[in-house]
């Protein structure tokens, strides 16, 4: 198999990633970082973000795995004292994985004749540098609401505990052909009224951010920014592409959220109270 395996540059993760390497050429794989069949993440899940914007062109020919070098990680299935049992993994390989909806992100510039398109793994955001914003947000192309405030975030249902989720905004199991919307620090006065609550909407929907006149609006898209951008509006649905995990091994979601956010204080719970 053609395995491309991209490293953080913590000594840690390099020191795992050469490991692996050798591992693999042991058994009979082939590196490839051009035309990788298998991409293997070492770090952590923003080593994953990244691995996948370098290959998010090639979707429908790789697929992912994740091993954490640190203490958290929602993408990341392996640890890195578990390299063995993952090359044994790769090499009984039958093609098995699991798909997961990704958000299309369309610009359009003022400055730009044609849209910019992107994909997220995780979401978008859109602010301004230093002032609130004033968008109209339209879904299914009928005005929905008038927003002021600091700004938007769109997540998708994997990204839904990252960034929206210190937003108020609802864990979503990632099996689920949903987005996400939620506020970000709204103005609800006698002039400015929004619903102040985030939204999910179904996969045949869109959302449509027309944006006020400005100069210095903030696009993020995952870890990637722009700024200082004059943008038009922003059109936010799922993606017809996926993403695909090698999945050798069941990980089950809401165990995976409960030892990120709740771990310690439940395993107290259970040994004070005997369950």
């Amino acid at each position: 198999m053609r395995i491309a395996v991209l490293g953080n540059p913590g000594n840690q993760s390099q020191r795992v990633a050469t490991e692996l390497k050798q591992r693999l050429l042991a058994s009979g794989h082939t590196l490839d970082e051009r035309q990788p069949e298998l991409v293997i993440s070492v770090g952590g899940d923003g080593t994953l973000l990244n691995s996948f914007h370098r290959y998010n062109h090639q979707l429908d020919q790789v697929r992912f795995i994740g091993v954490h070098t640190g203490h958290l990680g929602f993408y990341t299935d392996w640890r890195d004292y578990e390299l063995p049992e993952l090359v044994q993994s790769i090499n009984e390989d039958q093609g098995q994985s699991v798909s997961y909806p990704l958000l299309s992100v369309a610009v359009d510039y003022q400055d730009q004749e044609e849209p910019s398109h992107f994909l997220s793994l995780n979401e978008s955001t859109i602010r301004r540098n230093a002032l609130t914003i004033k968008t109209d947000i339209y879904i299914r192309d009928e005005l929905f609401e008038s927003f002021r405030g600091d700004g938007i975030c769109v997540a998708t249902p994997t990204g839904s505990t990252a960034y929206s989720k210190s937003l108020g905004g609802a864990v979503l199991h990632p099996r689920l052909e949903a987005l996400q919307m939620t506020e970000i620090a709204s103005i609800n006065n006698r002039v400015f009224r929004t619903l102040s609550s985030p939204i999910v909407i179904a996969p045949d929907e869109w959302i449509t951010i027309k944006a006020s006149s400005a100069a210095d609006y903030t696009l993020t898209v995952d870890q990637m920014s722009s700024h200082n951008r004059s943008i038009k509006q922003i059109r936010y649905s799922i993606a017809q592409e996926r993403i695909r995990f090698a999945k050798y091994r069941h990980m089950h979601f809401w165990s995976r959220v409960e030892d990120a956010f709740l771990g310690n204080a439940q395993q107290e719970r259970r040994l004070t109270h005997g369950i």
